[in-house]
């Protein structure tokens, strides 16, 4: 692993605890609003994030070398409503693709097949991670300011397992 790969390796660490963290302030936010499926719905998510971070770490300590951690940026704590915080976590899910797609080229300039092999999973699941939160973007504009359909679609996302 040159230089290079490692750097991007430990930015990508820390861009997936800050994705947990981000997750973690939204999902308070959102129980602070009484929409704990919502809420229940972005601690699942802050996890998941986490254990990317944690999945990362340990592909570079396979790779024999010392991840270097990194500081958090801190987090928004307020949005003005359940859509916002839904289309923030899309826009952030977007940058964390790009992210990807940049270390995915930067494997294949420094023909590094380890960590090629490695991120194709995490390019399938950037995949996965846009269409879900997307899917929420569209429903949460689908009923824009019905408190009902904002009630069902709360319910709804207290069933992710």
């Amino acid at each position: 692993m040159n230089d290079q790969i490692f750097r991007a390796f430990n930015d990508q660490i820390r861009e997936e605890f800050h994705s947990a963290w981000l997750y973690l302030s939204m999902s308070t936010w959102l129980e602070n609003q009484n929409l704990q499926g919502f809420a229940h719905w972005m601690k699942v998510q802050a996890t998941e994030e986490a254990k990317h971070a944690m999945k990362i770490l340990e592909f570079v300590q396979d790779r024999g070398h010392q991840p270097l951690l990194q500081g958090i940026a801190e987090p928004p704590h307020q949005w003005k409503s359940a859509l916002e915080v839904f289309e923030a976590a899309l826009a952030h899910e977007k940058h964390i693709t790009a992210c990807f797609q940049k270390m995915m080229d930067q494997a294949h300039e420094a023909k590094d097949y380890a960590a090629i092999a490695f991120l194709n999973w995490f390019i399938t699941e950037q995949v996965e991670e846009e269409k879900t939160t997307d899917e929420w973007v569209q429903k949460l504009r689908m009923v824009g300011e019905s408190k009902g359909g904002l009630l069902q679609l709360d319910h709804q996302a207290a069933k992710r397992g």
